[in-house]
């Protein structure tokens, strides 16, 4: 395929330094694009096929009427650009930009070394469904901005405040919170942790769990008990017990 446009979506596909030297990332199919639609941020180009449903249709027109390029391509072009196998018809490039923080920092997620890139995606989709006011993301895990992130995110990008940092940058911020660790069998049970005061939950990778940097500025682990065995749970299933938790103890007993 030999369409610079198609050569740039699929360099933005497949290529973490292209994101991040343009500034961009792709999303696909009608959920996501109408997600980048309704959240208002700017669409670089929209490629659909003639084959799109009604609902994709009106997504693009309202692209359109933002300003974005609109192309239409045939089913063999769209399959090209795609990172999936079977596309739903609609892509969309968009341009990248960072919600500011909120002045109160009270519910901070750090995903630590998290490699897997549907475990970040999990992770982010249900730090946007709890309510998290900010994601701050380490150096050494999974770009935010790859295509399985996103899909897996489920629109999460486009509510979550995400900030790629390095290390000392987050400690400053976190410094005036509470650090939770999440641990595989040491400290609290997350259920006697108390949750309410301002805090940072810290979910460490899938394989060695969470690094050095992490843990020096953790103030308090806390572990899921398992009474079934087990080693440990899957990173994205603990960051959405421990999330909820919080969740629940900020309904029942707000500060």
């Amino acid at each position: 395929m030999q369409n610079p446009k198609i050569k740039w979506v699929r360099s933005l596909q497949s290529s973490s330094r292209e994101r991040k030297e343009t500034a961009a990332f792709v999303v696909e199919g009608v959920r996501l694009a109408e997600e980048a639609l309704l959240s208002g941020w700017e669409a670089q180009l929209v490629l659909h096929t003639p084959d799109l449903s009604l609902r994709g249709q009106a997504i693009v027109e309202g692209l359109s009427s933002q300003g974005a390029p609109v192309e239409q391509v045939a089913e063999s072009v769209m399959l090209a650009a795609s990172d999936t196998e079977t596309p739903q018809g609609v892509l969309v490039v968009v341009s990248m930009r960072t919600a500011p923080l909120p002045d109160q920092l009270d519910f901070v997620f750090i995903p630590d070394s998290v490699r897997d890139p549907g475990n970040l995606g999990t992770m982010l989709r249900t730090a946007a469904a709890a309510g998290v006011r900010a994601v701050l993301l380490p150096p050494g895990g999974v770009d935010p901005f790859s295509p399985k992130v996103v899909r897996a995110g489920m629109g999460a990008h486009f509510h979550l405040p995400l900030y790629q940092l390095p290390w000392m940058e987050i400690a400053s911020l976190v410094k005036p919170l509470r650090v939770f660790l999440a641990d595989s069998g040491e400290g609290l049970p997350y259920t006697q942790a108390d949750f309410r005061l301002p805090l940072a939950l810290v979910i460490g990778g899938e394989a060695q769990g969470a690094g050095l940097q992490a843990q020096r500025m953790t103030s308090q682990r806390v572990h899921i008990p398992m009474p079934g065995g087990g080693e440990s749970l899957n990173a994205a299933v603990a960051a959405a017990v421990l999330l909820f938790e919080i969740v629940r103890q900020r309904r029942n007993d707000p500060v």
